[in-house]
């Protein structure tokens, strides 16, 4: 009977990951296909990698892979290190109002984006940051979610450690860098995934902030690249290929500690 089961489970698991894995294939295929074959099934002899290099030639690609590069690696550091400070501050500070600051935080989580987007475009616009990469940074340096996931995470660190540093002489600062941190791996990591794939991907903030083509981010260029060329699918794909490539290996590298990141976080409460 547990055999039987067994073969249940392992069927039901394959045509998932058929499910899944089978618009990941259908991308990569017709995005190595001339217009003629797009949606047909044809030898690998006609695979070619023209339609990517048409793309680059006629569109700032590396610009936009480069803005994305920045814009990504800005945010990614700038939550993980503020989010684990602010965390840090709410899971082992006492302090009058921590209580009511941790249920903002919450609030904050259910308030969407697109209800807070005009109050920030027209703050950008006032510090003449829009059509620049900054407004890609600076708003999104933070996140309520990621802080409550720190806090969570750093509740689950018992604070014997940190009445041991402190007999050793190390302060806040020490005691977070020094002790905290280093135990915090699979946090990081998860934090890490998250905000490079939201930023990696995000298009209503950059297609909103940006105006030039040459600032536009990958998500932006790749729907520009849709709306000029509807009618050549192999070549859309191919931005979707190119904008989709980087989080499945980032995604493949680091998913044992996104696991353990985001099983941890909710331990304690």
């Amino acid at each position: 009977m547990r055999t039987f089961g067994k073969i249940i489970v392992g069927i039901v698991l394959v045509i998932f990951a058929v499910a899944f894995l089978f618009p990941l294939f259908y991308t990569v295929y017709n995005s190595l296909l001339p217009d003629q074959y797009v949606g047909s099934l044809v030898s690998p002899k006609y695979f070619t990698l023209d339609n990517f290099e048409t793309i680059f030639l006629n569109y700032p690609v590396g610009q936009w892979f480069l803005n994305t590069i920045i814009v990504t690696v800005c945010c990614v550091v700038g939550n993980v290190v503020v989010n684990c400070m602010a965390g840090y501050a709410l899971s082992r500070f006492e302090f009058p109002g921590r209580n009511g600051i941790f249920l903002v935080v919450l609030g904050s989580m259910m308030i969407p984006f697109q209800f807070i987007l005009t109050p920030v475009y027209i703050r950008l616009a006032d510090l003449k940051w829009n059509d620049h990469l900054i407004a890609l940074i600076v708003p999104f340096l933070f996140s309520c979610l990621y802080i409550f996931m720190a806090r969570q995470f750093f509740i689950s660190i018992p604070k014997d450690l940190d009445e041991a540093a402190r007999v050793d002489g190390l302060g806040y600062a020490g005691i977070f860098f020094r002790i905290i941190l280093p135990n915090a791996g699979p946090l990081l990591t998860s934090i890490a995934i998250l905000c490079f794939t939201g930023n990696w991907n995000s298009y209503l903030a950059p297609s909103t902030f940006m105006v030039t083509r040459e600032n536009f981010t990958l998500a932006v260029g790749v729907k520009t690249v849709r709306d000029l060329m509807y009618v050549r699918m192999n070549l859309i794909l191919c931005g979707v290929v190119i904008l989709s490539v980087p989080i499945l290996i980032v995604f493949l590298l680091l998913q044992k500690h996104f696991v353990e990141g985001v099983a941890a976080s909710g331990i304690k409460g």
